[in-house]
């Protein structure tokens, strides 16, 4: 299987209609040459684009799927469109992640859990999803997460309990905490025995450097590609029989030990 995850640069100076053109291009040049196509979050805006949240977001089946529903059929890929700052009728807005099928079809949403901000930007700014996605490939199944979610394994657990075997976590990662990117997306491949694809952004959102460094991990914790700071395709090839292999190899998810009390005070 081939993945090609797409580390685009948001560029300030480029408006979201141009941006969504370009990006829409990007991944029909993945025709043939990737099964499963990865965009960052936040692509539209910038993650840390606050003030830009509320005048970009757009309905769940707005201008971005629209657009990115058809750049899925014309590659004929399977694609993870990133997220996007959405605005519910009904309730708040969203950081929301949008995944089609190789005919264009939405197959999930997922509306991010954990927030990032503390008392400030998008923890203020976006409500907190609630439902775990997996969605089944023809051959893998995908657990989605994004971003700040990566540092909070138990919901890579629920993800992996859930069926996943490849963890794609689309990102708009600050380059002030880079280490921590790659460190993390090597913990959560290990510690799941699972595939991760983790795909985040060039540039500078709102004054803040992106870390780029896009990078695939295998079961044992092995990067088998890494991007470099700036916009950049990363594609690359791997097994994912070689999930099976490892789990009953090394059959460490087996000895979990669930439901244990916090200690007395």
């Amino acid at each position: 299987m081939r993945a090609s995850l797409i580390q685009i640069a948001v560029d300030e100076g480029e408006s979201v209609e141009s941006r969504r053109e370009r990006v829409a291009s990007l991944v029909r040049e993945q025709a043939g040459v990737a099964d499963l196509v990865v965009l960052p979050e936040l692509w539209t805006t910038g993650a840390f684009a606050y003030e830009e949240f509320a005048a970009e977001a757009e309905p769940l089946d707005g201008p971005t799927h629209e657009a990115m529903a058809k750049a899925a059929s014309d590659a004929g890929v399977w694609l993870h469109a990133g997220s996007i700052p959405e605005r519910d009728p009904d309730g708040p807005l969203y950081n929301t992640s949008l995944v089609f099928s190789p005919s264009g079809e939405r197959a999930a949403a997922y509306r991010k859990i954990h927030r990032f901000g503390f008392d400030k930007g998008e923890a203020v700014l976006m409500g907190a999803g609630r439902d775990l996605v997996t969605v089944r490939l023809p051959e893998t199944t995908v657990g989605v997460a994004t971003c700040y979610d990566l540092r909070f394994p138990e919901l890579f657990r629920g993800l992996v309990d859930g069926g996943a075997e490849t963890l794609v976590v689309s990102a708009g990662w600050p380059e002030r905490r880079r280490a921590h990117w790659t460190l993390l997306a090597q913990a959560r491949a290990v510690e799941n025995q699972a595939f991760v694809l983790a795909c985040g952004t060039a540039g500078t959102h709102a004054g803040v450097p992106q870390a780029g460094h896009s990078i695939v991990v295998d079961p044992w914790g092995e990067v088998l590609a890494e991007a470099g700071p700036g916009e950049e395709i990363l594609t690359v090839e791997f097994d994912p029989a070689k999930v099976a292999r490892t789990r009953e190899q090394f059959p460490a998810l087996k000895d979990r030990v669930l439901g244990l009390e916090p200690p007395r005070r």
